[in-house]
């Protein structure tokens, strides 16, 4: 991990609340999918984690949602050109061993570290999709998510591709497909119905964990879960990813 003076390169509205951020570190900082950055915004003291999404070189995107002042801010203060502060790459990402087939499961902003996972793994593996979004309004970075074997699109209200949620999607397939492991990021529900679908699976389900953060480096003990031994993990340090069985959701 390193604090590093970036420059943003674009950062503009691609989804409905959803921004990409484009920004060069001036030296190539390597990145592996599921990890994260904390970027700082003028006038807020605490820095906010953000997946990223692809490390091309010394060019890094994160994508995000407007979600209060500090995203708006960013959204709307940091043109091309402008400094920004950014700490990375943080956490332990996506590790797989000799697993040839993998399914991602996503869901709301939980797509965008899978779409790094997408682009790390899809070279040399069979990758099978399986994203959610709320509406057609909300889908984007579709191209880069058909760099696997597969993509299926699901929407809540069903304006855009299948109506169910990602992991119905991926159930109706599981069979077809035989993955060997499963990467899954979006919101708890959404983790609580894959775990439930997927128990008693012969496949390994690693999940990436969005929590609240405040340093990003294990020190303040704001995104600390609870795991199903009775200890604590900090997301952001220990994590963000985690086998499924391993956390409570």
């Amino acid at each position: 991990m390193r604090e590093v003076n970036a420059v943003v390169l674009e950062n503009a509205r691609i989804a409905e609340d959803i921004y990409s951020l484009t920004f060069a570190c001036g030296e190539q900082i390597p990145v592996r999918a599921g990890q994260f950055c904390m970027v700082g915004i003028h006038g807020y003291p605490l820095r906010r984690p953000i997946a990223v999404c692809k490390a091309e070189g010394e060019r890094i995107t994160v994508c995000y949602r407007l979600k209060g002042k500090g995203t708006r801010t960013l959204a709307e203060t940091y043109k091309p050109g402008e400094a920004l502060s950014v700490l990375l790459p943080l956490g332990n990402g996506f590790r797989l061993g000799n697993e040839k087939k993998i399914a991602v499961v996503g869901g709301g902003v939980g797509v965008f570290p899978l779409v790094a996972a997408i682009r790390e793994f899809a070279p040399e593996r069979k990758v099978f999709a399986y994203m959610g979004f709320r509406n057609r309004a909300a889908v984007c970075m579709e191209y880069e998510m058909r760099r696997g074997e597969r993509l299926v699109l699901c929407t809540d209200d069903g304006s855009a591709g299948k109506h169910a949620t990602s992991v119905q999607a991926f159930m109706e397939d599981v069979e077809e497909i035989e993955p060997d492991a499963v990467l899954a990021c979006g919101p708890v529900p959404m983790l609580r119905a894959l775990k439930s679908a997927t128990a008693g699976r012969n496949f390994p389900v690693y999940v990436s964990l969005e929590e609240r953060m405040g340093c990003g480096i294990g020190a303040c003990l704001v995104c600390v879960c609870n795991k199903k031994d009775g200890s604590r993990a900090r997301v952001c340090k220990d994590g963000p990813v985690f086998e499924i069985g391993e956390v409570e959701l």
